[in-house]
């Protein structure tokens, strides 16, 4: 292609086409500053409200998966108990560096048997729907109250899993969010239940 010829002596370089344009720099100092915000924003919901986590071995199947990846909402329990049913991320009692996620059974307070792998909280059998009969363990626990500002934490595939059978109660300090949404695999997508 030819370019058209320039006027005596002009030369293209330095020519205002050449210079950005007062409307590039705004466009690019209004992306700048919407990207630094936005940085902004994703730190103050990981640090502070959610984290995403990826689950690691199979103690909690068929409910999640190993690799499975999940949003931990960390600040759930500065506005509501912890209750029997949630699905809680926690660091390790006997190492604190490892992070494990359960199912609190037992509350503060609370009387916990395991009977041939059947449990009952305070002299109840406990409804497990979510632990399927190819995930039951036979095992027995004898009773234990759980202590103050604690929890019985088991997983879902109790022949599998390393719990509160194993380690004690979990201490609620150690408790620091709870599992609320599954991301991925996409076919998993949704609630923890």
């Amino acid at each position: 292609m030819l370019e058209p010829a320039q006027p005596n002596g002009a030369r293209g370089v330095g020519s205002a086409a050449s210079l950005p344009s007062p409307t590039k720099v705004m466009i690019l100092s209004v992306w700048l500053r919407d990207l630094i915000i936005s940085l902004a924003i994703a730190c103050f919901i990981i640090i502070f409200l959610y984290q995403p986590v990826k689950v690691e071995g199979t103690s909690m199947m068929p409910s999640l998966a190993d690799q499975e990846r999940v949003f931990v909402n960390k600040f759930v329990y500065r506005l509501e108990p912890i209750q029997r049913g949630d699905v809680v991320v926690f660091r390790y009692p006997r190492d604190p560096s490892k992070s494990f996620i359960k199912r609190v059974i037992g509350l503060s307070g609370d009387h916990i048997q395991i009977d041939a792998g059947r449990v009952f909280v305070n002299g109840q059998l406990l409804d497990e729907d979510y632990v399927p009969p190819a995930y039951e363990d036979e095992r027995s626990y004898q009773e234990i109250v759980v202590p103050l500002n604690s929890y019985f934490v088991l997983g879902d595939h109790r022949s599998l899993s390393n719990d509160s059978r194993d380690f004690g109660p979990v201490n609620q300090s150690y408790i620091y969010g709870k599992a609320v949404f599954g991301y991925w695999p996409m076919d998993k997508m949704g609630r923890v239940r």
